[in-house]
Parts: structure tokens; C-alpha cells; sequence
């Protein structure tokens, strides 16, 4: 049997945020992966490691989990007044399926980085010392991302004294700014799809349960921790390690997106794992992060835990740290409410690995809420540029 040799395909590993993913230019990808389809999700799959039935991503650059389960792939921007295209794919790690429904929120902190060193910023706009704004259009969810990125040198400026919870070195910091980050082509006609700040939500298995639903940075459910039973101070062995609470949480998301008209029967939430997300929030209480630092209630507003993926994310997602910052902001919301209601325009929420300070401009508009733009800090870091290896007939 003839077997063909290794491709060999130009690529950046880089963690942003709290996630880790491989970076492309488009320009370098195999002709036939240039353009969506199953070419280009084998190919992704195959650099990944994904599908393993181990759950372990050994054979690819895959972490085995969904925050190093990811790719990305950077363009010239096809939009005016942008410096590149982004457009980012969640791969599942156990089953053969890409998720391009979506962005990821910590990943855009590494696109400006990845597009000043990549030629994709003019050297004109690049001062010696300074910040570079990147314009970023999100092609996955047509939206504008502004990265603001540290020049030192006329080169990124990747190390710096910033701590982000969640991730365990300091770096340089990243301001991103996410403009008109909802989508309001929902049935309500705002960033909340059904009209309304509170929903009664009929969850088979489990039954009625107030929810805000929301699609600022990512559709995203937001359900009361104690009407689920939990405080809100959970780590990840609490909700990862139990079959049940995963199920329960599941259906919730399920029940969630048919609600929102992001699908429309229960079996296609399969083929969109990645959205919409489910968060449950609890008012600010004492507890210790995974990394053993003691989190004070009086230092955060509110304590916030997500799913990304069927677990229990070990941080928080970038994207839905927007949908916190928006919901909060507005009053009346679970989230809000939870922070201790009243008008706001930034929280600092807790985490599973620390603290987080988010904020978001929002005003009422002929009756409906609107978010005009949301703002966090992160950071970003090249790991690893050269090329990855993927067999010849992986498509």
C-alpha cells in the first residue's frame, strides 16, 4: 500500500486570553481548504487531533479541551476600513464536527498581534513605540473587533507585567474593543430575541426556570445558580465530573436555542455546540479559585460560571464575558440583578480561576435596549511559528 508523505503547512500557535489556538493565513492553507467546505474541516480536524475517541487529542495540537481545541484563520479584510478578516472555527475533540457558528473572544486578542506580524497592517500605521489599533472584522458573526496592541520597537510587545486570572504568566496588555457586539436580527428585534430582560423558560426534564437571553458577543442563557441548585462558587470537578448536572445544563442550552431561533428542533443543537453558551450567576460570595487564591465577595460584583462546549469552562470565554458586561448593564436582567441591580457600566465577576473586569455601553432606544460597544482587557503570546505536519490524505 503506497502511503502519501506529510504536508507541510505554514502556521502560529498562540494562546490568547485563556485559550490556545492555530493560527493560518489563509494564503497558506491547501488550495482545496482555501474555501469552506469538508476539505477544510478535515484538513482542520487532522492538525488538531480531532475526532479521538480517547478524548485526548494525542495525534494533533488539540489540548483536549474546548479552550485549546480551536483554529483560526486570518485574510486580507474583505471589508472597507478593516485590516483582515477573522474567521475562527471550535472543533469538537470526540466527534467529526467544526463549529463555525461563533467567535472566540480570547482568540481575537491574538488576531492583532498575529496581523501586525504578518504584514497585514501597513508599516505606516506602526509607530516605533506606541499602540497599534487593528480593525478586525469578525467574519464568523460580521461584527468590528478594535485590537489594541502595544508596539515596542516597531515590533508587538508581547511581554509585560498584566495578570490575567486563568492564565498563569503576566504579558503585555491588550485592550480589545468588541463594536456593536449584538445581534439584533432576533424576533424581538434587539439584543434580547424574545423582547423581553426576563423569560420563563419550559426545560423538559428539569422545568420552568427564569433566564435572560441575550446575544451580545454570543448567544448566551443566563439562569439564577440557585435555581439549579448551585451558589455560583463552583469549580470545574463540581459540574464536569457529574453526568447529571452536564445533562441538566445541556438541556437548558437546548431549550435555550429553540427559545432564541437558533435552531429549530432539538436534534440540530449537535451541530451547534459552540452556541448558544450557558452561564449561571449568583450574587458575589467568599471562594477559592482552582488555583488556590482566595476571592473576596466585597472585591467582585457578582460570581459567574459558563459551559463552553458540554464543560464547565476553566476561566471565562471572551465572548461571553461581552454578554455579562452587556446584560449587566442593563436593568433588570438575571445578570444585573445578581450584581445588585441599578444602572452599571463595568462589573468585575468572579470565575473559576479568578476575577474579571468587563464593561459595556448601553442605552434604550425607541424601546429597546442597545450595546454600542464592550470592553475587556486580555493579552496574547506566540508559543510556537513554524509549520504543522498533517498527512497527505487527510482530504
Amino acid at each position: 500500500m503506497t502511503f502519501l508523505p506529510q504536508l507541510r503547512i505554514p502556521a502560529t500557535y498562540m494562546r490568547g486570553g485563556t485559550s490556545k489556538g492555530v493560527f493560518f493565513r489563509l494564503q497558506d492553507l491547501p488550495e482545496a481548504a482555501q474555501v469552506p467546505g469538508p476539505a477544510r474541516d478535515a484538513l482542520l480536524m487532522r492538525v488538531i487531533g480531532s475526532p479521538d475517541p480517547y478524548g485526548k487529542q494525542t495525534d494533533g495540537m488539540g489540548g483536549a479541551t474546548s479552550s485549546t481545541s480551536k483554529c483560526v484563520i486570518i485574510a486580507p479584510a474583505s471589508v472597507p476600513d478593516h485590516d483582515v478578516d477573522y474567521l475562527y472555527g471550535q472543533l469538537s475533540i470526540d466527534s467529526a464536527f467544526v463549529d463555525w457558528s461563533g467567535n472566540c473572544g480570547n482568540l481575537s486578542t491574538a488576531v492583532g498581534p498575529f496581523a501586525i506580524a504578518n504584514g497585514f497592517v501597513p508599516a505606516a500605521r506602526i509607530p516605533r513605540d506606541g499602540t497599534v489599533a487593528v480593525r478586525v472584522w469578525q467574519a464568523n458573526i460580521g461584527k468590528t473587533i478594535i485590537v489594541h496592541v502595544p508596539v515596542r520597537d516597531g515590533q508587538v510587545q508581547e511581554t509585560g507585567d498584566f495578570e490575567l486570572d486563568g492564565v498563569t504568566f503576566p504579558a503585555a496588555e491588550i485592550v480589545l474593543e468588541f463594536i456593536d457586539p449584538s445581534d439584533d436580527e432576533g424576533e424581538g428585534g434587539s439584543m434580547f430575541p424574545t423582547g423581553n430582560l426576563v423569560d420563563e423558560l419550559d426545560v423538559p426534564g428539569v422545568g420552568a426556570l427564569k433566564v435572560t437571553m441575550i446575544t451580545a458577543g454570543i448567544p448566551t442563557v443566563f439562569v439564577d445558580a440557585a435555581a439549579i441548585g448551585y451558589d455560583g462558587t463552583e469549580l470545574q470537578p463540581a459540574i464536569n465530573e457529574d453526568k447529571a448536572a452536564l445533562a441538566r445544563l445541556e438541556a437548558i442550552r437546548v431549550a435555550a436555542a429553540l427559545r432564541m431561533g437558533l435552531i429549530r428542533a432539538p436534534e440540530e443543537a449537535a451541530t451547534r455546540q459552540h452556541t448558544p453558551k450557558v452561564a449561571f450567576v449568583a450574587p458575589a460570595r467568599d471562594y477559592v479559585a482552582s488555583s488556590g487564591k482566595h476571592i473576596a465577595a466585597a472585591d467582585i460584583d457578582l460570581n459567574v460560571r459558563a459551559l463552553s462546549m458540554g464543560k464547565l469552562h476553566h476561566a471565562m470565554m471572551g465572548t461571553a464575558s461581552v454578554a455579562i458586561a452587556t446584560a449587566a448593564a442593563v436593568p433588570g436582567t438575571l445578570v444585573n440583578l445578581a450584581a445588585g441591580g441599578g444602572q452599571r457600566e463595568a462589573v468585575r465577576f468572579g470565575h473559576p480561576s479568578g476575577t474579571l473586569r468587563v464593561g459595556a455601553a448601553v442605552a434604550r432606544v425607541d424601546g429597546q435596549w442597545t450595546v454600542t460597544k464592550a470592553v475587556m482587557s486580555r493579552s496574547a503570546r506566540v508559543l510556537m511559528e513554524g509549520a504543522v505536519r498533517v498527512p497527505g490524505d487527510t482530504f
